[in-house]
């Protein structure tokens, strides 16, 4: 009998059953478009019929020959009693994949393999949302209960030394392809786990990419390439899913390869692409709340690792005051994102996370040390139809008595709403001159004649 252990070997056949039980009539994961996959709606639907017949615990014993013995009649009969039209090859391939994704995430493991799907949400084991271009929608698949629905968490937050319960009921964790996953489980989680997982393109986007998205411009382009190769340090602002690691790996792309990079994450995601790269992850404490490694003291760990420049996926506490003291003394061009809504936010909360180091700084000063160390600050934003923008560049160019002053170079203007929702608008510049045109012009990098033209649509 399935799920029946012996002293010998475990059964993993499936269990008889008395009366067949009805094939569900195949449906579509969602009602906007057909993804990438055209496979895809097949296996959810087939996931769904082997949850409910198989003992799912004595899946982490069998071997991947086992389940293909056991599921092979059921995914033929199934196909069968779907009227799917495909032939002998295709049958075997979808029996091998169904066995893989058993042996892997389970009903999601389509989700990952489809390149259009960028995030997929999962609020309890009863229903699992995506975004597919910007726009949420709700998918077929399920979990059979909530432990089944733990038993893949536990898979992803173990396989990269982490874990999850009542004790620490919140963690990040990255996969094996690099997304990130973030999870919280009860008690915080009333009603049970939610976990959010962010893919990343295998393919990783350029800036040239990115226009294809109308996300941004060439002459846009133009400023940030000659801004990373003067080695500029920069600040990529913006809100959640907005796109700023996919800027920051983009941005990375115009590094030498001749220069030594330290990334600095707390869930590894960056996807660079220079052959001379470092990574570095936080740790959160063991269960006696012991050997815990903050961004901090990675920050601290890199400058002694003779980087050219240095990359933090995201600042987010105190370790800011060691990335500005980095950026001041020798690091120049290194780069890091921040959560803020508006450039002149981004210097706000920046200074926040100055005051967190307790160090004896004053306000003046610390906001002295940030006019020093960053260059450009970069704003992204995910507008209301989906789609994501570089709404604005902006130049730190000193203090002004006690303020930080900032020049826009570039920015979004939004112009109207067509029917469908899309945002109409335009890329212009300010007609504001970058101040280290002239010094990256002693470096042989110039801008076009009308790059800075107000009167130019980009």
């Amino acid at each position: 009998m399935f799920g029946r252990f012996t002293n010998s070997q475990v059964d993993v056949r499936i269990e008889p059953q008395v009366e067949a039980e009805p094939v569900p009539r195949i449906t579509h994961i969602a009602s906007q478009e057909m993804p990438a996959d055209p496979m895809l709606h097949l296996k959810v639907e087939l996931h769904s019929h082997l949850i409910d017949r198989f003992n799912l615990a004595v899946l982490e014993t069998a071997t991947r020959d086992q389940i293909l013995n056991d599921i092979r009649p059921i995914v033929r009969d199934f196909v069968r009693t779907a009227a799917v039209a495909i032939n002998a090859r295709e049958l075997d391939q979808l029996t091998l994949d169904t066995a893989d994704e058993m042996l892997g995430l389970g009903p999601i493991e389509p989700l990952l393999k489809d390149d259009s799907i960028a995030d997929i949400l999962i609020n309890t084991h009863r229903r699992v949302f995506i975004e597919r271009r910007g726009v949420l929608e709700e998918t077929g698949i399920r979990f059979r209960d909530e432990a089944h629905l733990l038993r893949v968490v536990n898979k992803i937050v173990a396989a990269v030394g982490r874990r999850v319960d009542e004790s620490m009921p919140m963690v990040d964790a990255r996969l094996a392809d690099g997304s990130r996953v973030n999870v919280a489980v009860r008690p915080i989680s009333i009603d049970g786990p939610l976990v959010s997982i962010r893919k990343f393109s295998r393919r990783p986007y350029s800036l040239e990419r990115l226009v294809e998205f109308n996300s941004i411009r060439p002459p846009m382009i133009e400023l940030l390439r000659i801004a990373v190769q003067a080695k500029k340090s920069i600040l990529v602002s913006g809100g959640t899913g907005s796109g700023k690691t996919t800027l920051l790996n983009a941005l990375s792309n115009y590094i030498s390869p001749r220069e030594r990079l330290i990334t600095i994450e707390d869930a590894a995601e960056l996807q660079l692409q220079q052959p001379h790269v470092g990574r570095l992850e936080t740790r959160p404490p063991n269960v006696e709340g012991k050997g815990e490694v903050r961004q901090r003291e990675l920050v601290k760990n890199a400058l002694r690792m003779r980087p050219d420049r240095i990359i933090v996926g995201e600042v987010r506490g105190e370790e800011a005051f060691d990335m500005l003291q980095a950026m001041n003394t020798g690091h120049e061009g290194s780069m890091t994102t921040i959560h803020a809504n508006t450039p002149r936010d981004a210097l706000g909360r920046m200074e926040q996370m100055v005051g967190m180091a307790g160090t004896a700084m004053t306000q003046e000063s610390i906001r002295g040390q940030i006019a020093s160390a960053i260059d450009i600050i970069v704003q992204t934003q995910r507008l209301s139809d989906g789609g994501r923008r570089v709404v604005s560049i902006s130049e730190l160019t000193g203090m002004e008595g006690h303020v930080v002053q900032l020049q826009e170079i570039y920015h979004f203007i939004r112009r109207d709403v067509a029917t469908d929702g899309t945002i109409i608008g335009e890329f212009r510049a300010t007609g504001v001159r970058p101040r280290f045109a002239q010094e990256a012009a002693t470096l042989g990098l110039h801008f076009a004649k009308d790059a800075f033209n107000p009167q130019v649509v980009l």
